[in-house]
């Protein structure tokens, strides 16, 4: 693993519509397949959020993945599922990323999911954004250009509208440096190393393979991004809303306590982890409570420092004008008091029932308890013949 310790950092999405070659294309930035479950592997799909990370070098006015010259900036990339079913997974993959790259087909255009991905990046605040117009191979000269003017015309008005767009092929390899010299180019967002951390919980894990013995399993693993803070093995730490305890037919959570034994980024060992890309957490939880994503949507911090979980929620919501994914162009509704909404809160998702409305701002009670932190982003979507529709954003207040 490169040294990339005094290097800028940035967690970067990889969004856009379902086989518009979003994995070939982080193969080829990082040359790892991001879709490493079966399941997905099997479909072709990316059911979940994958990961994979790559150090850009740069030799004299070129930029590379291969190690030749200088390192520039390490990038951890998050490939997010471009399929509709799997909207809350996308969400997620959102809150956890400072820049983003959309993939547009260059012989498909602009998709359904690639306007709802978009729609999600607005919610989440992200605009740090490079376009990739891919598949150019697939496509001649006229038809690449009318493609690019379809896609400056669907950026125009909006946080992406100078956004650079960079033709490339996936499959052939084609204009990757390109690329690369766009993410080295990308904003730097300072995040604060001085506040109490927060971290947010995307993956959690079960390291161990079957038959270990027991004097030699590793505790359960944590898998996420830190938004601020510092983190350093040893420290004791809390996770909310925790695990879930069923007892009478009731659902109550339970905090869980811990201590860091662990620290990796990427796949290199170190003793203290500030903001920056995707980090593992190593602690001494028994690895059944992190198996198979259990505790994903959970956040964590140091002992005493994050609220109370919730079942009430108050948003300051803003709404779209359309309804983002879908092939008709719809108007967006007012939300009204009485309905079920899915809520996207950093990597948890929940379902809340409207209580009270009033102007712009909503009152919830939420079905999954949420750690409600003042000015979080919150993806809003609403159920439309059976599928979750992004219709707008919103911000903690209460």
């Amino acid at each position: 693993m490169t040294n990339h310790n005094n290097i800028p950092e940035l967690n970067v999405g990889v969004v856009g519509h379902i086989d518009h070659g979003k994995t070939t294309l982080l193969s080829r930035l990082t040359g790892k397949f991001a879709d490493t479950h079966s399941e997905e592997l099997k479909r072709g799909i990316t059911i979940k959020l994958g990961y994979a990370d790559a150090t850009i070098f740069k030799e004299g006015n070129n930029f590379n993945i291969n190690k030749k010259g200088i390192p520039v900036r390490y990038i951890s990339f998050i490939d997010a599922p471009g399929h509709e079913m799997l909207m809350a997974t996308m969400l997620s993959g959102a809150a956890i990323i400072d820049a983003a790259i959309l993939v547009v087909a260059a012989n498909e255009g602009i998709k359904p999911q690639t306007r709802e991905h978009f729609a999600a990046l607005q919610a989440k605040g992200i605009t740090n954004i490079i376009i990739v117009q891919n598949k150019i191979d697939l496509v001649n000269k006229e038809q690449a250009l009318e493609n690019y003017k379809k896609i400056k015309e669907f950026v125009k008005g909006t946080v992406a509208e100078n956004a650079p767009i960079i033709p490339l092929s996936a499959q052939q390899g084609i204009n990757i440096d390109k690329l690369l010299e766009e993410l080295n180019k990308l904003k730097i967002l300072k995040k604060d190393e001085k506040v109490s951390p927060i971290f947010l919980v995307a993956r959690s894990f079960d390291i161990n393979k079957p038959g270990t013995d027991i004097e030699k399993l590793n505790g359960g693993v944590l898998g996420g991004i830190l938004k601020q803070g510092t983190l350093k093995v040893g420290d004791t730490i809390e996770i909310k809303p925790g695990i879930t305890i069923k007892k009478h037919n009731e659902i109550n959570y339970q905090t869980l306590t811990t201590k860091i034994s662990s620290l990796f980024k990427g796949t290199k060992s170190v003793k203290q982890v500030t903001p920056g890309t995707s980090i593992s957490i190593g602690t001494e939880l028994d690895p059944i409570v992190t198996k198979t994503d259990s505790l994903s949507g959970c956040i964590v911090s140091k002992q005493g420092i994050l609220p109370e979980i919730t079942y009430k929620l108050k948003i300051k919501e803003k709404l779209f004008e359309e309804i983002a994914g879908t092939l008709e162009h719809q108007k967006v509704e007012p939300i009204k008091t009485g309905e079920s909404l899915m809520l996207s809160i950093n990597t948890t998702i929940t379902i809340g029932r409207v209580e009270k409305i009033k102007k712009d701002e909503i009152e919830l009670i939420l079905k999954i308890p949420v750690v409600a932190i003042t000015e979080d982003k919150v993806g809003i979507a609403r159920n439309i013949s059976g599928h979750w529709r992004l219709i707008g954003w919103g911000e903690i207040i209460g």
